[in-house]
């Protein structure tokens, strides 16, 4: 009786997740009101934050918290699971700059972002990622650097509005230590 046979299928590696699009301040000290950078991919933040987080917590120490303003972020879960931990997620609408987002850890403290907007074409997410990072350049918010680079460059930004509950628990924890820490 003959035997059959069968190709060996090709092994395929699993994929690395991609690192996250980040750009910080040299030496890592905030020295105005951003630290640095962030570019996501998708406004996902379950997807997201594990990404910064693997980038992040080597360098400043465990993610514990993170606060959003919602404009921008269509869905916000109050917790989101990071490499072996959990970090909490809150919102607020008036006290964190749209287009920012406020890390707190263990380790050093809070970190201020501007989030480039995940649309963003890479020459516009270049541009603000180096004036978020420049430890030289004049202290400016994150909404304004946008504002700058959509003037100078005619690139406008896709808000996705979406509200968040204030009563929830998670948001008022995030209130809390945010509130503790000087904002």
């Amino acid at each position: 009786m003959p035997a059959t046979l069968h190709p060996i299928p090709p092994h395929h590696e699993p994929a690395a997740p991609p690192a996250a699009r980040l750009a910080l301040k040299t030496d890592g000290l905030s020295r105005g009101l951003l630290d640095g950078a962030w570019w996501p991919r998708s406004r996902d933040l379950l997807t997201e934050l594990p990404l910064l987080a693997a980038v992040l917590d080597p360098l400043w120490g465990r993610t514990t918290r993170v606060a959003v303003n919602p404009a921008h972020w269509p869905v916000i879960p109050r917790k989101v699971p990071v490499d072996g931990h959990v970090v909490k997620v809150g919102w607020f609408t008036l006290e964190i700059d749209p287009h920012k987002l406020l890390l707190l850890s263990y380790g050093i403290g809070r970190w201020d972002l501007l989030v480039v907007p995940p649309e963003a074409d890479a020459e516009s997410a270049a541009r603000l990622m180096a004036a978020a990072s420049d430890d030289d350049g004049p202290p400016s918010t994150a909404s304004a650097l946008i504002a700058a680079d959509a003037a100078e460059h005619g690139v406008a930004v896709v808000a996705v509005p979406e509200q968040a509950d204030p009563a929830d628990p998670d948001h008022q924890a995030v209130r809390s230590a945010i509130g503790s820490t000087g904002v």
